[in-house]
């Protein structure tokens, strides 16, 4: 079997499957019942002067059949002592001492305090430090959390004091509500970070209660922006993963965190380039057992792929996503309809015609064509000399497979927006299609 542990900061992990810092991991009797059913580690729920909640908390996004796609809390960090968070963070290290401890760590932005709290996480047998420069809610009006966390200056002091007393190696917990996070995963990595962690939950009010206006989740008729995490995050967190593994001035491990829910989620992050993964949301939603089919479903993966450990995945995926400008404007593709799998629903000419580019045409079926249980009278077809490429109809296809994608042979040398730049200068009398036909000026 292929090996799934991974190396994180030189802390080695039974596997890249940790627990996010969330109600999962808030107290030791959950993270020893995550570390039976097969977790890799857990970050705890943020560490710091225990705080008072309110009723209720949750709030969430269902979209058809599927129950919160997206998660919204408006819940703050652990309302326990600290001195109680420290004690069962000892008890579970030294029950399970191959799994990954992490203690996530949020107090106000002083030198003296960071120093005695980093101290108190030295002397507690964790694994590693997770400084919480995220939480957009609750805890940022208070001058932590996304307040940290989105000015550069402030997360590089805060990251440079914990580092002067951290005897474990410092991750970095960024938060989503910049405009630019490979910045700051830039700037903690010159403050000395050993590691960077993202996404922190993205700034949000879920929805309005229609009956009575007010924004969910209530609290005595009203409610607060909260934190929003779950599978809808997902193209977000590996967006901004990729970008922070792109940055010249990073150079040190990601733990991925944002909707993932299986290892197929897991090997998108870990392609984009973190070691490790988090999970909070699917946790809280279908138990920790989840765990069970994200190793096995991993190491089938790695051995379909040939390989022998999954520290070879990471980053895989990093070269392939590149700027607009750097792709190739002479690469092509077609729709493709396959007759026998079409039922005629012709959803894609009208997501064509009304929403596109007006590729498709209705055309009537061929004379005793109308199979039995196909009500539709007319069959799509593509207007190929037309079609764009844009790939809108195979997206909203009912029928699996039922629509492709099928490159076209163009002739054309690649050529990319900058190249086409360079060329029309030195062309000014070309036509653009001139310039793309004669490829990359030499």
């Amino acid at each position: 079997m292929p090996d799934i542990s991974v190396d994180f900061c030189g802390v080695k992990s039974p596997n890249p499957f940790w627990l996010g810092s969330g109600p999962p991991a808030n107290t030791a009797y959950q993270v020893m019942r995550a570390f039976d059913a097969g977790w890799g580690g857990a970050v705890w729920k943020t560490i710091g002067e225990p705080i008072m909640n309110v009723s209720s908390r949750y709030g969430s996004i269902d979209y058809k059949n599927e129950r919160m796609i997206g998660l919204n809390n408006i819940e703050l960090i652990s309302d326990r002592p600290i001195e109680t968070n420290f004690t069962e963070i000892t008890e579970v290290k030294k029950k399970y001492p191959k799994n990954v401890v992490v203690a996530s760590l949020m107090v106000e932005s002083k030198q003296a305090t960071w120093h005695e709290i980093v101290k108190r996480t030295n002397d507690s047998g964790a694994d590693l430090i997770e400084l919480n420069f995220g939480c957009p809610h609750g805890m940022s009006e208070r001058g932590m959390g996304a307040a940290v966390g989105q000015v550069p200056e402030y997360a590089g002091m805060i990251t440079a004091w914990v580092k002067e007393v951290a005897k474990i190696p410092v991750i970095v917990k960024l938060t989503p509500n910049v405009t630019d996070i490979a910045h700051m995963a830039a700037t903690v990595n010159a403050a000395g970070a050993d590691a960077v962690s993202l996404i922190n939950t993205i700034n949000s009010l879920v929805g309005v209660d229609l009956d009575t206006w007010v924004p969910r989740p209530i609290v005595g008729g009203a409610s607060s922006h909260g934190g929003y995490c779950g599978p809808a995050v997902k193209p977000i967190a590996l967006n901004m993963v990729a970008s922070v593994s792109h940055h010249p001035k990073v150079n040190i491990p990601i733990s991925g965190i944002g909707g993932i829910a299986n290892w197929r989620d897991a090997v998108e992050f870990m392609l984009l380039g973190s070691t490790s993964v988090q999970v909070c949301t699917a946790a809280m939603h279908y138990g920790f057992r989840i765990v069970e089919d994200m190793a096995e479903g991993l190491n089938n993966y790695l051995a379909e792929k040939g390989m022998q450990s999954a520290m070879e995945l990471v980053g895989k995926s990093v070269n392939k996503v590149k700027d607009w400008g750097d792709l190739n404007l002479n690469y092509k593709v077609i729709a493709k309809i396959d007759p026998e799998k079409c039922i005629g629903c012709n959803l894609c000419y009208i997501a064509c015609e009304d929403g596109a580019h007006q590729c498709i045409t209705a055309a009537p079926r061929p004379f005793g064509d109308l199979r039995e249980g196909t009500p539709a009278k007319h069959m799509p077809q593509i207007k190929e000399d037309h079609c764009v490429g844009c790939n809108l109809c195979a997206l909203v296809c009912p029928v699996p497979q039922c629509i492709t994608m099928q490159e076209i042979d163009t002739g054309r040398p690649p050529m990319n927006w900058r190249q086409l730049q360079e060329s029309r200068g030195k062309n000014p009398t070309c036509s653009m299609d001139e310039l793309l036909a004669k490829g990359a000026a030499r």
